[in-house]
Order: structure tokens, then C-alpha cells, then sequence
């Protein structure tokens, strides 16, 4: 690695290592749920067993291989919950069957409260960062563009954050901050007055919640979230409480 970059090769040496994971599925013969499919039936039929394991009449495509990956997370759930997963299975790739985008688009238009019964939470984040590239519409990019960031970065924060060796749960001590600058010449957060945490969430959710298609989505996220008691959110909430009682007791 070279000293003086994260990244040796920069912008040209990421968009390659990028697009080598985005090559398109063979699908053979095999074929996607059309654009008008009816969906009703889908919420009805539950992934069986055999849908994970190569069958005698199937060709060995890539897109036969994935499908039945994604069919062992899905064994008793719903086809349609299955259904959803093999669509952004394909539209994170260069390009995708035709019928894709809508089809995904449309399940969540008319079938919200069923996936987000069926689907856990890694997938729920999954499908609203498919809208980003997806979405019918303005709002739907936006919105699936700032919760792909989000949610990207506080996976890579959190997990590193794990050699600490202190529980996602448990905030930091306050008297033991570093004396370090932030990166990118960036002012310090302050706790009494810093609003940065509210300034990223808050514009999100209020606009997502003016989209009738993502807005069960991103509402059940964004609760989701705020009731998870291993995130910065509020893991700086707890040490902005303990510096306010602190202040008190000084009174």
C-alpha cells in the first residue's frame, strides 16, 4: 500500500475493483416473475426446502447458483419475500432483466406490509439501498442514496469499533477522549450544542415520509434505529445524559 494513500491507484484503482463484482447473472434459459406477475399469490406460497438444492432438470447458470444461495435464507418464508431478495440480487449488478427495477418498485407499492413482516432487518436495509440506483422517482433515489451512506458507514464505524473491545452498547468514558484533531481539517462535535446526528437523520425521514412507497420502509428503519441500544446515536445520547447530570451536580 502506498504510504501516502488509503486507496494505492485512487478513483481508477476503486471504480475496477468495483465493477468486478458487478457482472451481470447468467440466467440461461430461466427467466423473472413478469412486470404485471400478480403478487397476491406470492404472499401465500412459502420457499421449500428444494429451492435451495440443485435440481435434475436445471442448468448450472450463475443465476441458478445465486437463486438457491438466497433460497436457504428464505425456506418457509414467502415467495414474494424471496422475490424481493432475487431482484436486488440482480440490480446490484451492470445491468439486469428488463422487468427488474418496476417489478422491484412495485412490490413495495403494493405489498409493504408483508415484506416488512417477512424480511429481517439486513434485507429491509437492502432494499431501501436498492431504490437509490431503483427508484420510480426523485424521492425514492434520494432517499435509498442517503440510507446506503448511512447505513454503509455505520456498518464500517461499528464493526471497527468492535477492537475497542467494549460492547456496542457501552459508550465511551468521557475523560478519556484523545487529544487528536478530527480528520478533513473538520470542527469538533460538541455535546451541549452539536446537532450533527439530528441534521442526519431528520431531513431523511421527513423526506421519505412523503413517498407513499418508501415510507413504511425508511419509518420502520428509522424506528428501528432509534430503539437500537448499540449505535453512536445512542451510545452519544448516554454521554451527553451523564455530562448534564454531571453539570447539575456542580450546581
Amino acid at each position: 500500500m502506498d504510504d501516502d494513500l488509503t486507496y494505492s491507484g485512487g478513483l481508477p484503482a476503486l471504480q475496477d475493483r468495483f465493477e468486478r463484482r458487478r457482472a451481470p447473472f447468467d440466467f440461461g434459459d430461466e427467466v423473472l416473475p413478469s412486470e404485471n406477475v400478480d403478487l397476491a399469490p406470492l404472499t401465500l406460497i412459502t420457499v421449500p426446502e428444494s429451492a435451495a438444492e440443485p435440481q435434475p432438470s436445471e442448468n448450472n447458470t450463475s443465476w441458478a447458483r445465486k437463486r438457491r444461495q438466497i433460497a436457504t435464507e428464505f425456506v418457509g418464508k414467502s415467495e414474494l419475500a424471496f422475490l424481493n431478495a432475487q431482484l436486488i440480487a440482480n440490480l446490484r449488478k451492470r445491468s439486469w432483466p428488463d422487468q427488474a427495477p418496476a417489478l422491484f418498485c412495485r412490490l413495495w407499492a403494493e405489498q409493504s406490509d408483508h415484506l416488512l413482516h417477512q424480511l429481517d432487518l439486513r434485507w429491509l436495509v437492502s432494499s431501501i439501498q436498492t431504490f437509490a440506483d431503483h427508484g420510480a422517482n426523485s424521492t425514492q433515489r434520494e432517499v435509498g442514496h442517503a440510507m446506503r451512506i448511512l447505513f454503509g458507514l455505520m456498518k464500517l464505524y461499528e464493526f471497527e469499533r468492535l477492537f475497542s473491545g467494549r460492547s456496542p452498547e457501552l459508550p465511551y468514558r468521557l475523560r478519556r477522549k484523545a487529544d487528536a484533531e478530527l480528520p478533513m481539517e473538520m470542527n469538533s462535535f460538541s455535546f451541549e450544542t452539536g446537532g450533527l446526528d439530528i441534521n442526519l437523520l431528520t431531513p431523511v425521514w421527513a423526506q421519505a415520509l412523503t413517498d407513499e412507497t418508501v415510507a413504511p420502509l425508511v419509518d420502520h428503519l428509522f424506528t428501528a434505529l432509534n430503539r437500537d441500544p448499540g449505535t453512536v446515536f445512542r451510545r452519544l445520547a448516554k454521554m451527553r445524559e451523564t455530562r448534564a447530570a454531571r453539570r447539575e451536580a456542580r450546581k
